[in-house]
């Protein structure tokens, strides 16, 4: 079994904590941070510092994440990994390509997006100018604006699963990570469709699972795309479709956002903070439970800790 060891500010431990709150388990070993278990991965942080990843995707998944590896087992097991057959070619980013990435998997509340888009090499330098590149590193007000000029720009699909469906399929057993990949896998048929017929070079999912684990999650769809497709960790930089599609994913989000918001009367956190747990308690109070299986994903630690905050309220 594969393994890494990465070193990693207690900062970055807890960003890594809020981005897998769905995945953590409730008893994690003494001295740790967290622990959580991934399709293919076991990842616990330690207050040492030291994250270590188990499992056979344990490369790719610490390749996600900051951090120095250590150890002399961790210096084996992390050096370049050999490219899996889904990997992206070399000139991936001079290709056609239709990218897919999602938003809002680590977030208590709000829906999942998920968002497909095509751009070819002659829209690379005009989506450059619209200041595409990775969401991560633009803001909510530049999210906003750049999206506006893409989604007239270029050719895109655009899903999201609502609060109460996720926690309805969430209920029957469905992971989130299955979840995910029928979503993509229906974006990138609806922009294949759009195209009617315009050549492509190739799909560029963002990896969020390992390949096989993807197409077995839509194994029982309709139509399952496989041609030309590639997996990657960090799509954004390998493609600008995936840019895109990332910004046109989180430009849904926030305004689902703000529409849930509404509903609720109260402004609604992001990611799964200890100010998360709050608002799910004020919520709660105010309105019963009804009210988070229609806003939050309910199976996330925060409903519990939720809880818990209103009990302490009242004794």
């Amino acid at each position: 079994m594969s393994h890494v060891v990465k070193m990693m500010s207690v900062e970055n431990i807890n960003k890594m904590k809020t981005a897998l709150t769905a995945s953590l388990t409730p008893t994690p070993p003494p001295g740790s941070f967290f622990s959580a278990k991934l399709p293919g991965c076991a990842i616990t942080a330690y207050k040492s510092g030291k994250v270590l990843f188990q499992g056979k995707s344990a490369e790719a998944e610490a390749a996600k994440w900051d951090g120095n590896p250590t150890s002399p087992a961790a210096k084996k097991t992390s050096a370049p990994k050999q490219a899996h057959r889904f990997s992206p070619p070399p000139n991936i980013a001079k290709l056609a390509v239709i990218g897919s990435d999602e938003v809002g998997t680590g977030d208590y509340f709000g829906p999942i997006t998920v968002a497909a888009a095509f751009v070819h090499p002659g829209q690379f330098e005009l989506l450059k100018e619209l200041g595409v590149k990775d969401s991560k590193n633009l803001n909510d007000k530049q999210i906003i604006e750049i999206a506006k000029n893409l989604i007239v720009t270029i050719p895109y699909s655009l899903l999201v699963l609502p609060n109460p469906k996720y926690n309805e399929l969430q209920k029957t057993g469905m992971t989130q990570g299955k979840m995910k990949a029928i979503l993509h896998n229906r974006a990138l048929q609806n922009v294949i469709q759009k195209l009617e017929g315009t050549p492509y070079d190739g799909i560029l999912v963002d990896q969020f699972c390992e390949p096989d684990i993807y197409f077995s999650h839509i194994r029982k769809e309709k139509e399952q795309l496989r041609d030309r497709m590639y997996f990657s960790t960090k799509g954004e930089s390998v493609h600008l479709s995936v840019a895109a599609a990332s910004i046109i994913a989180r430009y849904s989000f926030l305004k689902e956002m703000d529409t849930l918001s509404a509903k609720a009367g109260a402004v609604l956190p992001k990611g799964a903070s200890s100010l998360v747990d709050a608002k799910a308690a004020e919520l709660l109070e105010k309105h019963g439970e009804a009210i988070l299986h229609n806003v939050a994903k309910t199976h996330f630690a925060n409903t519990k800790k939720a809880y818990n905050l209103l009990l302490k309220k009242k004794q």
